[in-house]
């Protein structure tokens, strides 16, 4: 009986310990809080953030999910986030540039395709001459959506525009314009809900995606998946060393992330690398 109880005790204490080793341990990971706009970007880094866990074991990571474009590189640059993965280079050279931001951004993450959609007509070929486009008032992405309407030979835009280098087109660049469209320049937030007033607007991919709209399906004209627009992790120059960074970014270029994007979004979001 005294064995059976003396072995009890000695349990019961290799129990406890082991209980308090555990929460000591999870007192002490790391926490890596990162910043992402609400709809596929938080959908995708959920998937990361499971890769990431379960590959490091010692860190976690916390989403903060934001609904413009602006605050997540402003409480990135704050210290309020330790990361942010919703923007592409353009944008955050455009942010740096005019908010003086010490950011840096590694690993391509996903291209979530500029597409132009409309209620009102089926083709691109039939908006009618001096039709009203709503596109992005963001200089990134305004750019964006007139260099793709010069590539398919809708505008011509002045020469020296490079977005990567912070030159960024706007309505005032265009030096051709056979059809007098007449562009319109709307919170990116709010352009889904133009399509009723307007003849088309142009629509970034999370923001049609939680609008019901795929742009592999749905639009009159999509980026194609050589754009230079691909997705980014940024974190502030001061911890582009940090090693987690590097683990960050492979768990988002995994196989099973890969995998997500492609079922989850057939085609309405491509996976940059």
């Amino acid at each position: 009986m005294k064995s059976f109880v003396t072995n009890w005790l000695s349990g019961l204490a290799m129990g406890v310990l082991a209980s308090a080793t555990i929460t000591v341990q999870a007192a002490t990971d790391q926490v890596i809080r990162v910043g992402v706009t609400s709809g596929p970007h938080a959908q995708i880094f959920e998937q990361a953030r499971r890769v990431f866990e379960r590959d490091n074991p010692g860190y976690k990571v916390k989403i903060i999910e934001f609904n413009d474009y602006i605050q997540p590189n402003a409480a990135l640059d704050a210290g309020e986030l330790d990361a942010n993965s919703y923007q592409h280079r353009p944008f955050l050279n455009a942010q740096i540039k005019a908010r003086g931001y010490k950011l840096y951004a590694e690993g391509k993450t996903m291209i979530g395709p500029m597409a132009i959609y409309s209620r009102k007509y089926r083709k691109l070929d039939d908006v009618p001459v001096g039709a009203r486009i709503g596109i992005p008032n963001d200089p990134a992405n305004e750019s964006r959506v007139l260099l793709l309407l010069q590539k398919q030979g809708i505008i011509k835009l002045r020469e020296g525009i490079d977005p990567l280098t912070g030159t960024n087109a706007t309505p005032i660049d265009i030096t051709e314009n056979p059809k007098k469209w007449k562009f319109v320049e709307i919170d990116a937030a709010q352009l889904p809900r133009t399509l009723d007033d307007l003849d088309a607007s142009a629509i970034n991919a999370d923001y049609a995606s939680k609008a019901g709209f795929n742009p592999a399906r749905d639009s009159l004209l999509v980026e194609s998946g050589d754009s230079p627009y691909a997705c980014l992790i940024a974190v502030r120059d001061k911890d582009r060393a940090q090693p987690w960074l590097g683990r960050l970014v492979q768990a988002y270029q995994s196989p099973e992330v890969k995998r997500y994007i492609e079922t989850e979004f057939k085609g309405g979001i491509l996976a940059a690398w």
